[in-house]
């Protein structure tokens, strides 16, 4: 069996079946072959083939990368639909997803501009990726404290600490505790694919965690 790579975890995917045809779906819609979408995601194809074929699981970071690739929202990679968009979110309609030891709850209605999640940050390493893709970010944390590297700059955010970047800005996040963090974050979604091309594999960095 192949090693694990950053980005996945080592048993095959049980608790997001629908994400396979979805990931092979998506990338055949937008019109990008297997070697251009892994190589803007900083995969190898063979863990891109992996995650469409269901050999494996991707983290929520994986997803939200993948995401922006393709110009759509992680409800879509998740095969979930929405009989209309409403303006309101219910706390009863924001059911958790897990994924990588990510958890997290569409607190946003999708398709939009800007994608809203609330999330769980698991304690420990997340890979050695360091995250850079066109866009802008914004998380706030609710519980717990998070590491929140941005360049050459380390911090640490506490509860009610927020952040604001531009995501081409090189970043990454992990939980500082043992319990993990718990965050809102909001993104803006690539509405072009092929934008994402042109940013290359993404590049490690000693530090551990990982963010979107």
């Amino acid at each position: 069996m192949s090693p694990a790579e950053p980005g996945e975890t080592e048993e095959p995917s049980t608790e997001l079946p629908v994400v396979a045809p979805q990931l092979r779906e998506l990338r055949r819609r937008a019109s990008l072959t297997l070697e251009a979408a892994s190589r803007a995601a900083g995969l190898s194809p063979a863990h891109l083939s992996r995650l469409e074929t269901g050999q494996r699981q991707p983290s929520l970071p994986m997803l939200l990368a993948l995401a922006r690739i393709y110009g759509t929202t992680v409800s879509e990679l998740l095969g979930e639909t929405v009989a209309e968009r409403d303006a309101i979110v219910r706390a009863a309609d924001m059911e958790p997803t897990g994924a990588g030891g990510w958890t997290y709850w569409q607190a946003g209605a999708p398709s939009r501009g800007m994608q809203a999640l609330r999330v769980h940050v698991p304690y420990g390493s997340q890979g050695d990726i360091v995250r850079v893709h066109p866009g802008e970010e914004w998380l706030y944390v609710l519980r717990g404290r998070l590491r929140l590297r941005l360049g050459d700059a380390a911090h640490l955010l506490a509860p009610g600490d927020s952040a604001h970047f531009d995501s081409l800005t090189p970043h990454r996040i992990a939980a500082a505790d043992h319990a993990g963090a718990e965050l809102l974050f909001v993104h803006t979604l690539l509405q072009s694919p092929t934008a994402a091309l042109c940013l290359g594999p993404a590049t490690g960095h000693p530090t551990s965690g990982e963010t979107s």
